[in-house]
């Protein structure tokens, strides 16, 4: 997993090859693509020696309704997975937008090291995670209900043999709450005591980021939240502290101040800002209302397990706040991996309708004092 960027990889010799699997015409015409019906699982990359994936690309086109709209929330309908070495259980499972560091079922130009949505809209998708194997299956799967268009390139070394057999397999993995699991209002006094009453000291209902065993590295995730509170009052969905338990900690081994916090930020931020390894790409409208996505990406700060890594944090101060969150979890570890918690349906992956939000998730104060 060498860092090409780094002068020094770049002036010596590398024992390997370089390969690419493309979706190019095989027949030399310019029909550059796969098309996905809908349901379909297309593996489109199948690689049976040694080596480690450097970049992939890919873009999509949903098909079209009578109105000539595009499929909406295709980037939350289509599954991206990765096993490596045989695996019948996916090392990587995530819509195909969130694992590229965008959710909320939408695409949005950005630049981060690892993860970059590139122009025309965000549409065509980059990783730069390296993902060494001694052998890979990607596929993909369309659960949209029109045949979807696919184009991509796997970028990848190919080796005689693996350089460090002790080489940790790359993973990643989407979760989503809708909505949390907060509190009734009932159970506050006002509205500062919703926004900072009580305490946390155990991370007893935390939203749970990842959960995994054996031994790695955590690399950070992407992190998408909706408010799905309908006070008027202050109504920043954050105050949440991450709490990290690593090798079966009772109480956090490592422990942060808040949400904005966490991802390097400050203030209940809205501006919107792209960093190498931390940003936030919606900052939600008014009174932080609607979508927020913020990245944090533990590249030059990996957070090191020798048995197992539980990463999670507060929703609301003291997990007060009901709202929907979902998550995008990078790491890399040795085998086999915890198995994943099985992907929730297509239907229960949409995101919230603005529609419905009032009627069925809104937290709304009546007391004066609220």
């Amino acid at each position: 997993m060498m860092n090409y960027m780094a002068k020094e990889n770049l002036c010596v010799v590398h024992d390997a090859k370089r390969k690419r699997i493309s979706s190019y015409d095989r027949t030399g015409g310019n029909d550059d693509r796969v098309t996905l019906q809908p349901g379909q699982t297309y593996t489109f990359a199948e690689i049976d020696k040694p080596g480690c994936i450097t970049h992939i690309w890919m873009t999509m086109e949903t098909g079209r309704n009578e109105y000539g709209e595009w499929e909406k929330n295709g980037p939350r309908k289509i599954v991206l997975r990765m096993y490596w070495d045989g695996e019948e259980c996916p090392s990587v499972e995530a819509p195909v937008g969130d694992f590229f560091g965008m959710g909320h079922g939408i695409t949005k130009n950005f630049t981060s090291a690892p993860l970059q949505m590139a122009p025309q809209d965000g549409k065509a998708f980059n990783s730069w995670w390296p993902m060494c194997f001694n052998s890979a299956k990607l596929t993909i799967t369309n659960e949209c209900v029109r045949p979807v268009l696919f184009y991509f390139y796997v970028d990848y070394e190919e080796y005689k043999e693996l350089p460090n057999e002790a080489a940790l397999r790359f993973h990643a993995k989407w979760h989503r709450e809708c909505p949390t699991k907060g509190k009734p209002v009932s159970a506050f006094k006002d509205h500062l005591d919703w926004c900072h009453g009580g305490k946390n000291i155990d991370g007893k209902d935390n939203y749970v980021i990842l959960e995994a065993e054996g031994r790695g590295h955590y690399c950070g995730c992407n992190i998408n939240i909706h408010n799905l509170s309908g006070n008027g009052n202050w109504d920043w969905p954050g105050e949440g502290d991450d709490m990290i338990f690593i090798d079966g900690d009772k109480l956090p081994s490592l422990n942060g101040t808040g949400t904005e916090d966490y991802v390097n930020m400050a203030w209940c931020p809205q501006q919107e800002f792209q960093g190498p390894y931390h940003g936030l790409l919606l900052g939600g409208q008014d009174n932080w209302k609607g979508k927020i996505t913020y990245y944090r990406y533990h590249i030059a700060d990996p957070v090191y397990f020798e048995k197992s890594i539980k990463v999670t944090i507060e929703h609301g101060h003291n997990n007060n706040r009901s709202d929907d969150w979902s998550t995008t979890a990078y790491w890399y570890q040795t085998e086999p991996h915890k198995r994943f918690e099985e992907l929730l349906p297509v239907q229960e992956r949409m995101p919230v309708d603005e529609g419905e939000l009032i009627l069925k998730h809104s937290i709304v104060f009546t007391n004066k004092n609220f």
